[in-house]
């Protein structure tokens, strides 16, 4: 079952610490963007079915990458595509996100997940040691 879209930015926006859900809706979108451009197949469907619809959509219609980004760098690519951002924040955005994921997504599905990305994406997860 999906997280309702309220839900899902309530705890972007807790974790984040975040003013408005605005912004926490912002770095969502971001972070999804760069996610789905990591995962393939039925694990990617999976953990779209999962998330609010608008943030399914974009899980599964991503941004292309021409190679897995290793953990340090998706950081920054995500701080390259946050206007502001530097790759502390960014980070924080990340985990703000991810974390939020990984609840919606429960163990059994974040483990075929960090099954598909590479090492060191546990930790941006908050879910160290998950593989």
């Amino acid at each position: 079952m999906s997280m309702r879209r309220e839900a899902f930015l309530d705890h972007v926006q807790e974790r984040g610490e975040y003013e408005t859900q605005e912004e926490a809706e912002r770095v969502a979108r971001v972070v999804l963007a760069l996610l789905g451009a990591h995962l393939v197949g039925s694990v990617r469907a999976a953990l779209a079915a999962r998330l609010p619809e608008a943030y399914a959509l974009i899980l599964l219609n991503p941004l292309q990458a021409a190679e897995p980004l290793s953990p340090e760098r998706f950081v920054r690519a995500t701080a390259a595509w946050i206007e502001g951002a530097t790759d502390k924040t960014a980070l924080w955005d990340i985990g703000a996100v991810l974390s939020t994921v990984a609840a919606a997504a429960g163990d059994p599905l974040m483990h075929e997940v960090l099954l598909q990305l590479p090492p060191g994406y546990d930790l941006l997860f908050g879910h160290p040691h998950a593989v």
